[in-house]
């Protein structure tokens, strides 16, 4: 059960010595009092945090707990990593709102009206691969003058967040390449603040109090922080230079519980299909359209493009969206697979395009079918098991170490996804697709059990099925489609 978060306000140094006089400091160095509740007892974290000479109000730090089915959540999904491989659940919000005040384009300090009701674009260079990153992320610039931030692309969520120097608890980044806030905070009042607060509690007895996000992962990691509005520089692919304010999350307290180690990113850029991405923001300014699009190269790197001006007229595959009220994923379905391009029997698959996401989930009783089908197919060929590989749950190995995945590719057959919808796609995957060479010259099967992690009966497409492809989201026309390319070079606008 979710707890509200108590609305409270900002406290003068002098109060806060006050406050201080008759709390205990923990052993992290916060100020923590403990105070009993008839049914449970409440841990409430005092945070005094300076922004400019003005502090952080005190907050009731929440945990926010999972209950219902899965279609339940919003904000983020999966964000499963590698070598990072447990699910990361966002169960905080549906961010269905817009940030009123992210209403400005400057262009060289004046405000500007697009040119044209088709927007632009801008395209961005990628870095990261599948393994051994277990990643991409791309560079953006925030604030005047901007400063650069490396974030992980995620299709899977909404809000955009940096880590934060207020100061920052758990930040993986020296404070040097911490956001550094400026009395930039949205107000609570804002409709972009409700929507954050859906499915909690949400009070505001002070409108220009500031508005509090929380986001919490099935892997234990979660960020906690403040909602901000800055400038985000975009050069668009006509050379134009815009400087649209954008409604961000500043995150001060990052943790991460899990066995794994934390994301070497300052943050996550969040392109899901709720208002508050950023996505749906530089639409409401008319600077592009509500269109992203991405391309993963195999080896190492891409490009992220917003708009659809690098769209070509012909060529794309195109699978319409599963509409939702309150839907933020971009899912597509009913499909069923084959193997070697024959039916396998499974059928009325509901899929989830997530970038977030390293691998390929399927629930439990597909992803047995799949592994049952690959290891009766891998008979009396030379690869054996190999459980001493830890990379991932399932891999094989050869007399000697492999060199390249093209190297025993022919002793697997290809994947087929085929969307049964009214379009009738088919989104074909070669053996690349799904097995990954790891670096001890071993391969494993890049389709996981999403049982395992959590994910119930949700299917989960990840990088490692859209690699070498350009994978578009069009939320304009609510379709995704991908055709092949060579993702090592930019495009030309």
């Amino acid at each position: 059960m979710v707890q509200a978060r108590p609305q409270g306000r900002l406290y003068s140094t002098g109060e806060l010595r006050e406050l201080m006089q008759g709390a205990t400091h923990g052993t992290r160095g916060v100020l923590v009092s403990i105070e009993p509740a008839i049914d449970r007892i409440l841990l409430l974290l005092l945070f005094y945090l300076r922004l400019n000479g003005e502090l952080f109000r005190p907050f009731q730090r929440q945990r926010i707990t999972r209950s219902g089915h899965c279609s339940a959540l919003s904000g983020k999904f999966p964000r499963i990593k590698n070598p990072r491989p447990p699910a990361e659940v966002v169960i905080a919000a549906n961010f269905q709102g817009c940030f009123s005040a992210a209403s400005q384009t400057t262009i060289k300090g004046k405000s500007i009206t697009p040119a044209n009701d088709r927007g632009g674009s801008a395209v961005f260079p990628v870095t990261g691969n599948v393994y051994p990153a277990g990643h991409y992320s791309v560079i953006l610039n925030i604030g005047n003058p901007p400063k650069a931030f490396d974030l992980d692309i995620d299709t899977g969520s909404d809000l955009t967040w940096v880590q934060c120097d207020a100061p920052c608890t758990g930040c993986t980044k020296p404070s040097d390449k911490l956001y550094n806030p400026k009395n930039n905070r949205v107000p609570c009042a804002s409709s972009l603040c409700q929507a954050v607060s859906t499915g909690q509690n949400y009070n505001c007895d002070t409108p220009t109090d500031q508005c509090d996000y929380e986001v919490q992962y099935a892997d234990l990691g979660s960020s906690l922080g403040v909602l901000l509005a800055d400038y985000f520089p975009l050069r668009l692919t006509n050379s134009s230079l815009l400087q649209p304010r954008i409604a961000f999350g500043c995150g001060y307290d990052q943790k991460y519980l899990g066995p794994h180690s934390p994301p070497d990113t300052a943050g996550i850029l969040g392109l899901g299909r709720g208002k508050a991405s950023i996505l749906s923001q530089l639409r409401t300014l008319g600077i592009t359209k509500n269109v992203v699009g991405h391309c993963f190269s195999r080896v190492e790197g891409g490009f992220l493009f917003f708009g659809d001006r690098l769209l070509p007229p012909s060529g794309i595959t195109w699978t319409p969206m599963l509409r939702g009220s309150s839907d933020t994923l971009y899912s597509s379905g009913p499909a069923e697979l084959l193997f070697g391009g024959k039916p396998t029997g499974i059928g009325a698959l509901q899929l989830i395009f997530d970038s977030g996401s390293s691998y390929t989930y399927f629930n439990a009783q597909v992803y047995k079918s799949i592994l049952n089908l690959v290891r009766k197919d891998l008979s009396g060929k030379p690869l054996k098991d190999a459980p001493e590989e830890k990379a991932l749950p399932v891999c094989w190995k050869t007399a000697k170490p492999i060199k390249s995945i093209f190297d025993i590719e022919s002793f697997f057959k290809p994947l087929t996804i085929n969307f049964t919808n009214a379009k009738n796609v088919k989104l074909q995957l070669a053996p690349e697709d799904y097995l990954i060479l790891t670096k001890d010259g071993n391969v494993c099967l890049g389709i996981l059990n999403g049982g395992e992690q959590g994910l119930e009966n949700f299917n989960v497409i990840g990088d490692n099925f859209m690699q070498d492809r350009v994978v578009v989201y069009d939320n304009e026309r609510q379709q995704i489609g991908w055709f092949s390319t060579n993702c090592n070079r930019l495009p030309k606008s």
